[in-house]
């Protein structure tokens, strides 16, 4: 009849994981539909072009791999998810400032052999999906966090630091005793 806290944690757990989930296919849609936009600009010959391609095939494993990692990886895997997810939204963002901003010096420097209206429409389509991509990297970064602190506080044993159900008040009764009379309550 009445809510206990375990369910009300392990039913946020699981919203947060649900969403978690989802923005993470969002995110290899809207990331997979942006190289397929940079591949029609024909950009192989170009250095830029396959560095923003790259940068989306990066956020595509960063997506794959987060969804392990979040909930039940190593601390050195999941420091290593936040900080390629990090990295990789900061130039998603900047890239997509440079689109919006700088579209023909932008495709030129890419080197495309579309023509000019054609080129600058599908760079404008790719800009509106980095701003996507950068959205959605954000929000899977937080995301990431929530479940990891929903594994922390119930005990899954995520990492070295064990979890708040595993810790007694023993150790910290036995650390009082050496305390000042004043400070034992």
């Amino acid at each position: 009849m009445g809510l206990s806290v375990e369910n009300s944690v392990t039913e946020s757990h699981s919203r947060a994981h649900k969403f978690f989930l989802i923005s993470n296919y969002l995110l290899l849609g809207a990331a997979s539909s942006c190289i397929f936009l940079t591949l029609c600009l024909r950009l192989f010959p170009s250095l830029f072009g396959f560095f923003f391609i790259l940068l989306h095939i990066i956020a595509i494993a960063g997506a794959v791999s987060g969804c392990s990692v979040a909930v039940s990886g190593s601390n050195k895997w999941y420091l290593a998810h936040m900080v390629t997810m990090v990295l990789t939204s900061i130039f998603e963002g900047s890239v997509s400032v440079l689109i919006w901003t700088r579209t023909s010096d932008f495709l030129g420097y890419l080197k495309s052999y579309v023509r000019e209206e054609d080129g600058v429409l599908i760079l404008k389509l790719a800009g509106g999906l980095c701003v996507v991509v950068f959205c959605l990297e954000w929000a899977v970064l937080g995301l990431a966090f929530v479940l990891r602190y929903y594994a922390f506080v119930e005990g899954h044993g995520v990492g070295d630091g064990g979890s708040l159900k595993q810790r007694s008040g023993k150790v910290a009764d036995e650390d009082l005793k050496n305390w000042p009379w004043p400070f034992q309550v």
